[in-house]
């Protein structure tokens, strides 16, 4: 007998998972620390599937799935938490998987973000792009500093999303939040109205068009503060990015404006944590300098990287160097450092001279494999194996 959806909802918020899965020919499914654990040995048929979909799925969203074959919404479970839906049909089969957005706002610093960050929230315009993959926390990051700044500044807010995740109250600031397919028909339509309501700062979910990258640059140069979404990984394939997305012909007026107009870019990943259960967020910081817009008008954006290493003092920090931070303090294991780093060859380097530093005892990278050789953490190799888990 399948699960009630009110007990697989609790569960997940109880266990502080981060999806829940359901999928024919599984049990209910959730995702903990990275991994999928199931929460029973019940193995769900198409009718269970197909109850759990209509159970948080309204008449107008079902409708939705048998025109296209998917839907994403939000829904609230009581006060406890949020969940962004994808709710979809596979071999003529119903199946969801369901995101947590928990209802607490998490600080900058809870994240993980350094004070530095906070100088660009007290910018009066420009744009601040916020990347990683999927399920890197993203959200997360802008929903924290769209709160910090609606608790300390005046200022009138417009949030663009697909669906909604966090809600945010008036406080100092007002907030007007929009959802794509709901209050407005796309991203771009939504941007290009939005200038129209005397916006000081905008949201952007994801700029995931040609359409909606050019209003987000054009809102930062005519003087609001923009921030939004990328699936890149790193500053500088986050810049070549949005220039490959235009028209050749377009590309150098699109590098000039975005030498301008580009505040910063956040490059994050979260990680299993090797100390204790849960995961920790890495990243990478390029704060524009005038030294990286010239990089970014003259088309050299692989040379980002190298004013990101020397530019501590402006607040940035590489991708790799935050990893190899949180290897030396036991955060997280060689296997992840690894598998997270940008440049693995040279990370690895780094790593045996933190061995070697430590006199190969009392640090966690003492444990670190011989250079190139990967191996996992002793808290990965001694995890308990459990049923369902991949």
């Amino acid at each position: 007998m399948p699960l009630p959806m009110n007990e697989i909802l609790e569960a997940c918020v109880t266990k502080k998972a981060s999806d829940i899965h359901l999928e024919v020919g599984r049990p209910v499914s959730l995702r903990i620390h990275g991994e999928l654990e199931s929460l029973d040995e019940d193995v769900l048929t198409p009718a269970d599937t197909e109850a759990y979909m209509k159970a948080v799925t309204s008449d107008v969203h079902r409708q939705r799935i048998e025109e296209v074959g998917g839907v994403d919404f939000g829904f609230a479970y009581e006060k406890k938490a949020r969940f962004r839906v994808s709710s979809f049909k596979q071999k003529g089969k119903y199946g969801l998987v369901m995101r947590q957005i928990s209802n607490a706002l998490l600080s900058l610093p809870d994240i993980g973000l350094p004070d530095r960050i906070v100088e660009l929230l007290k910018r009066p315009r420009g744009l601040i792009l916020c990347t990683g993959p999927t399920g890197s926390g993203k959200s997360t990051t802008l929903a924290s500093m769209v709160n910090w700044i609606n608790e300390n500044r005046g200022v009138h807010i417009i949030t663009i999303e697909d669906p909604i995740e966090f809600y945010h109250e008036h406080k100092k600031s007002i907030v007007i939040q929009r959802e794509v397919g709901v209050d407005v028909k796309s991203f771009g339509e939504a941007l290009v109205k939005a200038l129209r309501q005397d916006p000081d700062v905008i949201l952007v979910g994801e700029m995931r068009d040609l359409q909606t990258m050019e209003a987000a640059i054009t809102a930062a140069e005519t003087g609001h503060l923009v921030f939004g979404t990328l699936h890149t990984t790193g500053a500088a394939k986050t810049v070549d990015r949005i220039v490959d997305a235009f028209p050749t012909h377009q590309q150098a007026q699109i590098r000039a404006q975005l030498s301008t107009s580009l505040v910063a870019v956040v490059s994050q990943a979260l990680i299993a944590r090797a100390d204790r259960p849960g995961r920790v967020c890495a990243f990478e910081i390029m704060i524009t300098t005038p030294a990286i817009a010239n990089l970014i008008r003259e088309n050299k954006t692989f040379r980002i990287t190298s004013d990101i290493q020397t530019g501590a003092k402006h607040g940035m920090i590489t991708m790799d160097s935050c990893l190899l931070n949180l290897y030396s303090k036991g955060t997280i294991s060689y296997e992840n450092l690894m598998t997270f780093a940008y440049d693995p060859e040279q990370v690895a380097i780094q790593a045996q001279a933190l061995e070697h530093a430590k006199g190969g005892k009392g640090g966690h990278a003492a444990g670190a494999p011989a250079v190139g050789v990967g191996a996992p953490a002793a808290a990965e190799t001694e995890r308990p194996k459990k049923k369902w888990v991949v």
